[in-house]
């Protein structure tokens, strides 16, 4: 049954979604603040690093918010207030939301060293949060949308901008490699993202949210370090190498689930011979 508590957890999910709404704005530079890219120096810009996705790879946080906003909202409603599903992800999903804000306001104050804590612990709330998705079952489509398939997406691109950050806090830093040359270690970071992106696949048996926004971002990557500033073609074509290999993971995965599920390929059940 209902209690007080799950009020409690819907209120703070939809505040957390606000918050979260208001952070965007400023971090675009709509509301006052300073464009990202522009912030704490230029450090998060498209050419900063090897690891920076050029521009348009951001325009993929309209579509995150959004279905952050819709689940926001989508919980509100009285039969999703005692589901035990929406106890277990609620909390998780509003502190990633205040993270999310956390790390804006970090780089909005060019708190630069601060923003990778953040963004680190960030990455492992969305991790928890995925884990909570693949080990209960969406009650329906809709849910899946706007539940599953937001985490998904969500945790695939911070994913990528984990990299990105820790590589421009790095950069900014004074970090020279070791004596290791840029492209080497924007090569290794970049296999290491296109590792994870197949590990996903393999633990979310082919989930496809994540592996769009990973590949989403290392696309944009690939494209940047062709065609921006800061071109690099050792970067490039690990980006697409890395593509390629959580396509063919998640399809292959995603295939063989469904083939598993399917009733045709279900063991017959035992009979009794006497």
């Amino acid at each position: 049954m209902a209690t007080s508590r799950d009020t409690v957890r819907q209120i703070v999910v939809l505040l957390s979604a606000i918050l979260a709404v208001v952070g965007s704005f400023i971090g675009s530079g709509a509301a006052g603040g300073t464009p990202i890219q522009n912030a704490s120096g230029g450090a998060l810009s498209a050419d900063a690093t090897p690891i920076a996705p050029a521009g348009p790879a951001f325009s993929i946080w309209s579509v995150i918010y959004l279905g952050l906003i819709a689940y926001a909202v989508w919980q509100l409603l009285p039969r999703n207030k005692s589901d035990s599903r929406q106890r277990q992800l609620g909390y998780p999903i509003a502190a990633s939301l205040v993270l999310n804000a956390a790390w804006i306001l970090s780089v909005q104050f060019d708190l630069l060293p601060l923003s990778v804590p953040v963004i680190v612990l960030l990455l492992a709330v969305l991790v928890w949060t995925f884990r909570i998705c693949l080990t209960t079952s969406p009650r329906t489509v809709l849910e899946a949308i706007v539940a599953d398939g937001t985490v998904g997406l969500y945790l695939g691109w911070v994913c990528v901008a984990t990299a990105a950050n820790i590589t421009a806090w790095l950069t900014a830093a004074g970090f020279e490699g070791f004596g290791i040359s840029q492209d080497v270690w924007a090569v290794g970071v970049i296999l290491f993202a296109g590792a994870i992106g197949v590990l996903l696949a393999v633990r979310g048996a082919g989930r496809i949210a994540p592996a769009l926004s990973l590949c989403w971002g290392l696309g944009w990557l690939a494209y940047g370090r062709v065609t921006g500033d800061l071109v690099s073609m050792p970067a490039a074509v690990a980006a697409i190498v890395a593509i390629v290999a959580i396509a063919l993971a998640t399809i292959i995965l995603r295939l063989k689930d469904e083939r598993s599920a399917s009733p045709l390929h279900q063991p017959a059940a035992a009979t009794n011979s006497a």
